[in-house]
């Protein structure tokens, strides 16, 4: 749980209590729901004439301001900030109306199960009113405020208006601020608006944008024939930050392993159901991403790995809603077809889980073609692109993100707004995966060490409407039992992995328990102080690893309370489930083709091999696909909705429930030997939790220290030229370290380390169609 000091700033903020929480209550099961009608007693709600000089403000829609960023400097007034997306909430009536029609959407035994909404149906039973929406649109004109369009969903307002008229308006002055050498956008502070406007208005998402994230490098590398071992063309940069932590015992000398589709396809059972026709045929994933993907690399991945006979394919577009144009395409703003690394990882990993599937990359770019904003918000442009998708005419049955944000820095309205889009998305019956993050108890990092900031869940991955995917990482090389899992030889597809390989959690820093004891350490702190001696610059410090934590905006469903370990808390927890995310030591890693390095038959050329991205996400998608398949060609419907509900009940029932004995099928499914029937590989050993720092003597624009919470400092380094102090992320500051404060370790059943663990596909899919009652 997080801390009791870390919750109180973020209720101070607002974020604890937000308006729309009432979204993420736990779903009540019961009769179908009928669908409200616009002359409902709760609608319009606007009914007082809209004066502007009685003003309530809106809490928590200024977002925090990252750690070692400049001072924010007003905006120019004349700043045009186009395409603003201005939040309207519904109704708590509503609200409650759409969470139980989500629920029984869900349920086999109701009327409703699978009857899935269009944009128009969402819009008319759960968006505004169309009186109240008027009512915001003149008193937006009367502003100055260009309103383009009102979105099918009834929530969601695109605007454009100059950073004067935004100031005007809202009584917050757009800001930017410089940090490592990229722009970001802040408000001055929180904005106000007309008190009639207050139970329709939730805020603008577009006001607070932070830069892109920083992506790691990826690691070139030749295969060696003989061995199957990939030797690094040269040595990863190190620097401060540096996304390659110290390693002990790394299997360097030996080679870097990477792991081909062939490999993941044994792994996790999705080969036993390509053997039986189950490809993800007929199904369309969309990947939602930063930029797009090289269409050639798509198709020598496929050609190298031999999935090209399932029949998949595969497009990039920019996702565009009838005539309002606010999803601006990368390569006319380039100028030239420039390679997203991650977007084409993205869909070649979906693809090497479902080789059948329609792959589409759905991107919009944050600028425009004079490089002038495009999208300000700290979802960058796939918020717009998401929200496009959702509202479109033709919506894919899967979606996938990779990108989360912390909720501690993300503001108010932009995590009101992705979760209502997800809602809506949910209803819609699209089943959306997103990455709980790849820096350990706060997403927010992305490779340099956490530092200012405490636990915080990825902002879009704790969506109750999301399926949060963690990142796990093989346990065979640190355990020293490679040969029972992987075979010397490869196959005609270059794979070597013999089936399942038991799993820990992802995290690369020396945290890492199992590691630890791998290199004769009795516990991380002792791991981490010997390392320290050895770094006294802190060059390796990292926090790299798989996301998990609480969420303090979102309350936790019902269908998360279900199995054994749950946490009695009253938030949304992720993740739910975990794929193979990255390696301790850069050890092990996915191989991929891209433009600087592409693949050739017999690999006989240097390739990108990615050892600490995750790809977990749109590798569940895959799977889902494969289970979506195999339930249409039964007679159900494509579309599944959100996975996350159906796989905490096939996971109750080999966990057990959250009172009680356990069952034994609980340790038949540990991921150290799991039985060959079971749906889920439970996680029970390792830990997600990393390292931590805090710059002595730092202070905030305003000069109030910066401190970082949750961080137990065991030692004390020069970090880029900083006195540091260097800690691991704990649930309790207060108290020296261990397994019990760790944030945090895995457990048996459910733990914030990797959820509910690993699948087999081949079983879930079996489970799947029992479940909802069909062979």
């Amino acid at each position: 749980m997080a801390s009791h000091a870390f919750i109180a700033r973020l209720a101070a903020a607002g974020l604890a209590s937000t308006a729309l929480a009432a979204l993420c209550a736990a779903p009540v099961h019961g009769q179908a729901a009928t669908l409200p009608t616009q002359d409902g007693a709760e609608v319009p709600r606007i009914t007082q004439p809209i004066d502007s000089r009685h003003l309530v403000a809106l809490v928590g829609s200024r977002a925090a301001v990252p750690v070692g960023a400049s001072k924010p400097v007003p905006m120019a007034a004349g700043t045009r900030l186009a395409h603003l997306q201005l939040v309207l909430k519904p109704s708590a009536v509503r609200l409650a109306r759409l969470q139980q029609l989500v629920a029984d959407q869900h349920d086999p035994a109701s009327p409703r199960f699978h009857q899935w909404l269009t944009p128009a149906e969402y819009g008319k039973a759960f968006g505004a009113a169309d009186a109240d929406i008027s009512a915001v649109a003149s008193w937006l004109r009367s502003q100055g405020v260009t309103v383009n369009a009102v979105y099918p969903n009834q929530s969601l307002m695109d605007i454009t208006a100059t950073a004067a008229q935004v100031g005007g308006a809202f009584h917050a002055q757009p800001m930017q601020y410089d940090v490592g050498g990229r722009r970001g956008t802040v408000l001055s502070g929180d904005m106000a608006i007309p008190s009639a406007l207050r139970d329709v208005v939730a805020g603008v998402v577009g006001l607070n944008g932070r830069p892109a994230p920083v992506r790691a490098p990826l690691v070139p590398a030749k295969r060696d024939a003989s061995t199957g071992r990939f030797m690094r063309d040269t040595s990863p940069t190190v620097g401060a930050g540096g996304a390659r932590p110290m390693a002990i015992g790394t299997s360097d000398l030996l080679g870097l392993r990477g792991l081909v589709p062939d490999d993941l396809a044994q792994m996790y059972g999705a080969a036993r159901l390509h053997k039986q026709g189950i490809t993800g045929k007929g199904v369309t994933i969309a990947l939602v991403e930063l930029g797009t993907a090289l269409p050639h690399d798509w198709s020598n991945f496929v050609e190298t790995f031999d999935l090209a006979k399932y029949g998949g394919d595969f497009r990039q577009f920019n996702p565009r809603l009838g005539g309002l144009d606010n999803c601006y395409d990368t390569n006319t703003v380039n100028g030239e077809l420039i390679e997203d690394d991650e977007s084409a990882q993205d869909a070649e990993w979906a693809t090497a889980m479902a080789p059948g599937a329609h792959i589409e990359v759905a991107d919009c770019s944050a600028v425009k073609d004079d490089y002038s904003d495009a999208s300000t918000n700290i979802y960058q442009g796939f918020f717009i692109a998401a929200t496009n998708i959702v509202n479109g005419d033709e919506r894919p049955d899967i979606m996938s993100f990779t990108v989360s944000y912390g909720e501690d820095l993300t503001d108010a309205a932009s995590k009101a707004g992705m979760d209502l889009v997800m809602a809506q998305a949910d209803a819609e019956g699209i089943s959306v995966f997103a990455g709980a993050g790849d820096d350990s108890v706060n997403p927010s990092f992305y490779r340099v060490p956490i530092n200012g900031a405490g636990i915080s869940a990825g902002s879009l991955a704790s969506s109750p409407n999301v399926t949060a995917v963690g990142g796990t990482d093989l346990a065979d090389e640190l355990d020293g039992t490679t040969a029972q899992y992987f075979r010397k030889k490869q196959n005609a597809v270059y794979g070597t992995a013999k089936g399942y390989v038991p799993e820990i959690p992802w995290n690369a820093s020396c945290g890492n328990p199992v590691a630890a004891r791998a290199n004769g350490f009795k516990d991380v702190v002792a791991f981490c102080k010997m390392l320290l001696l050895l770094d006294p610059y802190a060059h390796y410090v990292t926090s790299v690893g798989g996301s998990g934590g609480p969420s303090v905006v979102n309350a936790k469903p019902a269908w998360q309370r279900l199995v054994h370990n749950a946490p009695l808390d009253q938030s949304r927890d992720v993740p739910d489930v975990a794929l193979f995310g990255g390696s301790y030591a850069q050890a092990t890693g996915l191989v991929m083709c891209l433009e600087a390095y592409p693949c050739n038959k017999g690999l006989t050329t240097s390739v990108y091999v990615d050892t600490d991205i995750s790809l977990a996400a749109p590798m569940f998608a895959g799977i889902q696909a494969l289970i979506n398949q195999s339930l249409a060609t039964r007679g159900l419907p494509m579309k599944q909705g959100n996975a996350a509900p159906t796989l905490y009940a096939l996971a109750q029932e080999a966990y057990g429930a959250p009172g009680g004995r356990a069952p034994p099928t609980l340790a038949d499914c540990n991921a150290n030997d799991p039985a060959a029937s079971c749906v889920f590989h439970n996680i029970t050993r390792g830990s997600i939790s990393t390292q931590c720092v805090e710059v002595d003597d730092l202070v905030d624009e305003h000069g109030v220290p910066i401190v970082t919470p949750d961080c137990a400092f065991y030692g004390s380094a020069n970090y880029g030229g900083y006195p540091v102090r260097v800690g691991l992320t704990t649930t309790n500051a207060a108290v020296p370290y261990s397994p019990e404060t760790a944030a945090y370790m895995a457990q048996p059943g459910w733990s914030f380390a990797s959820g509910l663990g690993s699948v087999d596909a081949a079983n879930l899919a079996r489970a799947w169609r029992k479940f909802v009652g069909i062979r």
